[in-house]
């Protein structure tokens, strides 16, 4: 991981320390002029190469201002927010802008934006020129202000309207932040102050600073009171909350230096240093997105980035492939063990066939021909025609005749039963004797049976009942025929009717046959 240096700027002096991750480490100081910046010109000759380094300004000369732009994304936004730059800055270079939210006035949207940077930039250019000398990687130019809501997060403020202050090298450090964004800040020279001295000061200057921004409308005055968060040196937190006391406007709340130092990360910082410690641990590790440099200032820290970029996307490719090398290895060798039991499990079978077929009796044909009957028997079998389907047709047709009692059943196929005298009379030649090259093509099923129930000298009605059950199994059911009818009573007109026949026929119930056919598929 690069190493990562800070110089911490104020008007009084510099400071650059190196950045671990237990805390700062104070490596050099410089006075703010051209003898410091020879001193931190040679200091970055003697820095370790592929160092990164950032600059936190702490200074009064910070301009704030709120602006208006359409809402519009990409390369349109960025010509806007620089046109909007170079109207309210002379020098540019080091400038930022920080998103406010969007406003609907009217059906049209717009962006507020606030416009940041310095009133006087020259005091800044000359050391970011040296670093651009020595080919050093600025991963960014922060203010005190910028990083004010990342520390105010860190100390559980992050919706609502609230003040940070807290007391650094450069002076009282005065934050307005409202809903984790930034709004306004501004910083006065404190001087040396006693604990109570500088508790009073805080209450003074935060009403101050409360009044101007109601002035300027930035502060609601009607939306209650704004929270004051206090950040006292270590061990003057009694001092500071018996000074500071809430009142209907403001709400103080004070947290220990000790106390801050453990909610933003920092275990190890300078004896020396002041509650800028806060920020500039929590820029060197959590640095805001918003920063002063341009992008001619961090060509290099972004050449590095993508540098990284590659090296990680390579990294990820490489294991991506070795966790699909690994996988295919893996299974790999389970195919090569399923394909070694499959063998093992084949040469068991062809053992245990070998020993069935040895115990088998000896035939006067080969094995395959036993094999191709064995398949041609089963197709015969399954081609053939069941009784089932016409037996149950027989049945249905049975419920509706009860008066109609059945003697006997032949089911036959391929031809009219032998012996049936009627079948064969009143079949058509070709039901007789199956097709050519259809052999069994159709099944015959031929009733017997007699009529009971009924007045045995109506012979008309016996008459009229059978056929009407003749035409029910044949003619009036799908997939069915009538091939012949032998009726109780000779109707045709080479009968006879004798004078006996009612005394015989009230001996016994009028017999009839039934003979229809099925044609099978």
């Amino acid at each position: 991981m690069a190493e990562k240096r800070i110089l911490y700027f104020t008007a009084e002096g510099h400071v650059l320390y190196r950045c671990t991750r237990r805390g700062l480490e104070a490596q050099a100081r410089f006075t703010p002029d051209e003898n410091g910046l020879g001193a931190f010109t040679e200091a970055l000759r003697g820095a370790r190469r592929g160092a990164l380094f950032a600059v936190l300004a702490d200074l009064t000369g910070e301009d704030f201002h709120e602006d208006q732009i359409p809402a519009v994304r990409g390369g349109d936004r960025e010509a806007i927010l620089q046109r909007r730059l170079a109207q309210r800055y002379r020098d540019t270079r080091l400038a930022a802008t920080l998103s406010l939210g969007t406003t609907d006035t009217g059906g049209r949207k717009n962006e507020r934006v606030l416009l940041a940077s310095f009133t006087n930039t020259q005091q800044i250019t000359p050391w970011l020129d040296a670093l651009d000398a020595a080919g050093a990687r600025l991963a960014g130019v922060y203010s005190v202000p910028l990083v004010a809501p990342v520390l105010a997060a860190k100390l559980g403020t992050r919706a609502g309207r609230a003040f940070l202050i807290t007391a650094n090298r450069a002076g009282l450090r005065q934050s307005y932040i409202e809903n984790g964004r930034l709004r306004f800040a501004r910083l006065e020279r404190t001087g040396e102050m006693g604990a109570q001295a500088l508790a009073m000061f805080v209450r003074s200057e935060t009403q101050r600073l409360a009044q101007y921004l109601s002035t300027l409308r930035v502060l609601p005055r009607n939306e209650g009171p704004v929270q004051v968060l206090v950040v006292s040196p270590p061990g003057e937190r009694a001092v500071f909350e018996q000074e500071l006391v809430s009142d209907a406007r403001l709400v103080f709340r004070t947290v220990d230096g000790r106390e801050a130092e453990a909610a933003a990360g920092l275990s190890r910082r300078p004896a020396d240093a002041r509650a800028e410690a806060l920020y500039l641990h929590l820029a060197a590790r959590r640095p805001p997105r918003e920063q002063f440099a341009n992008r001619a200032d961090r060509r290099r820290f972004h050449i590095w980035q993508l540098q990284r970029g590659l090296v990680a996307a390579g990294v990820a490719g490489f294991a991506a492939c070795a966790l699909v090398a690994g996988a295919r290895w893996l299974e790999s060798g389970e195919l090569r063990e399923r394909a070694l039991a499959q063998r093992a499990e084949a040469a068991a079978a062809a053992d245990q066939y070998q020993r069935i077929t040895a115990q088998f009796p000896v035939t006067q044909t080969t094995t395959d021909n036993l094999k191709v009957a064995v398949v041609e028997f089963q197709r015969i079998a399954a081609q053939s025609a069941l009784p089932a389907e016409d037996l149950a047709h027989v049945s249905q047709v049975m419920g509706r005749f009860p008066q109609l009692e059945l003697d006997a059943l032949r089911w036959s196929t391929g031809k009219p039963p032998e012996g049936s005298a009627a079948a064969e009379r009143r079949a058509p030649a070709s039901a007789r004797k199956p097709a050519a090259g259809k052999p069994g093509g159709a099944v015959f099923i031929e009733l017997s049976g007699r009529v009971n129930a009924m007045d045995r000298g109506d012979y008309r009605g016996i008459t009229s009942q059978v056929q009407s059950f003749a035409a029910a199994l044949g003619a009036a059911a799908p997939g069915y025929a009538l091939v012949g009818t032998r009726l109780p009573f000779d109707i045709t007109s080479e009968g006879t009717l004798t004078g006996d026949m009612g005394r015989a026929a009230r001996e016994e119930a009028p017999r009839f046959t039934v003979v229809v056919s099925r044609t099978l598929p």
